[in-house]
């Protein structure tokens, strides 16, 4: 076990530097901040001298040791823009990403797992059709598409909820339902699917034979069996969501990473820009890193194939 987690890792370790390389070749990419932060009339003069200023005159690999350096020793520099350390400025508004991603997976797991399993034991019904209605129409609307709709609905429309903003509960409900929108019908198709599988093995028919109660029969032994897909489908769906939640807070004005993201893009702050990814990438890592141990802790012929 100790050998498949050091090699897991590894492979870790070597992704972060992966993703180090490819945001820092990508950011230099988009142009050229002296043009975007300094005065139209600023001549070229200058701006050669707020290149040297910030260390953009330097060779590039000399700029990414330098980076890389930053990165071993938490420091990424400051902001181009408001002149503050990069990585303070990413942390400080992962907290609040961080409490969207989590609320929304958590609602799309317990969702996903209950209409899965309900469809998967009522195979045909109206809840089935229910259940694979819903998860067609998930996968089918981008997580923008229904917040914009959720807007127009409830906000707009109706009046009953903020379009936007941070502060009470009521700002959480439809960020936090657009947003698990599209996992939870994922985790609902992939918990159908395996629960259907596994209600047609013999174990199940022959826990059912001896008497045992249905709950104990679809809880203890099908629902568990079916659960190591779901387990990894579940974690992989975190990436998803950090991905999806740039979109949903650029919507609905939410202060978390996504929109820091977007605002950083947008003013070609680079620093601020390669703080925040290196952070998603690191928790996105180090999740599929937990996940993949525990994953062979249920199933040792995961490590034992490795």
């Amino acid at each position: 076990m100790l050998v498949y987690a050091l090699r897991r890792f590894g492979s870790a370790l070597i992704t972060v530097w992966l993703m180090s390389v490819l945001i820092f070749v990508l950011v230099r990419m988009v142009g050229d901040p002296a043009y975007l932060l300094m005065p139209p009339e600023a001549t070229e003069v200058d701006r050669q001298l707020f290149r040297e200023q910030l260390g953009l005159a330097d060779p590039v690999p000399l700029q990414y040791a330098r980076f890389l350096g930053g990165i071993l020793h938490g420091d990424m520099g400051n902001s181009f823009h408001f002149g503050a350390p990069a990585l303070s400025m990413a942390l400080g508004r992962l907290g609040s990403s961080l409490m969207l991603v989590g609320i929304s997976l958590t609602l799309a797991l317990v969702v996903g797992l209950l209409l899965g399993v309900a469809s998967a034991v009522r195979r045909g019904s109206w809840i089935d059709r229910a259940g694979s209605l819903f998860a067609v129409l998930g996968q089918a609307a981008p997580p923008f598409f229904v917040a914009l709709l959720l807007i127009r609905l409830f906000s707009v429309q109706w009046g009953w909820l903020p379009t936007g903003g941070h502060g009470t509960w009521k700002h959480l409900i439809l960020p936090v339902t657009a947003l698990a929108w599209y996992s939870a019908a994922g985790i609902a198709r992939l918990t159908r699917a395996n629960m259907l599988t596994v209600l047609e093995a013999d174990y199940i028919r022959m826990a059912r034979i001896k008497g045992l109660p249905e709950r104990v029969v679809i809880g203890t032994h099908a629902l568990r069996n079916a659960a190591l897909p779901i387990v990894a489908f579940t974690a992989s769906q975190f990436g998803v969501l950090i991905g999806g939640a740039v979109a949903i807070e650029t919507v609905f004005s939410w202060p978390g990473f996504g929109s820091l993201m977007v605002e950083a893009i947008s003013t070609l702050d680079f620093t601020v820009v390669q703080a925040a990814v290196i952070v998603s990438v690191l928790l996105f890592v180090s999740i599929n890193l937990a996940v993949d141990v525990l994953y062979a802790l249920i199933d040792p012929r995961i490590r034992y194939r490795s």
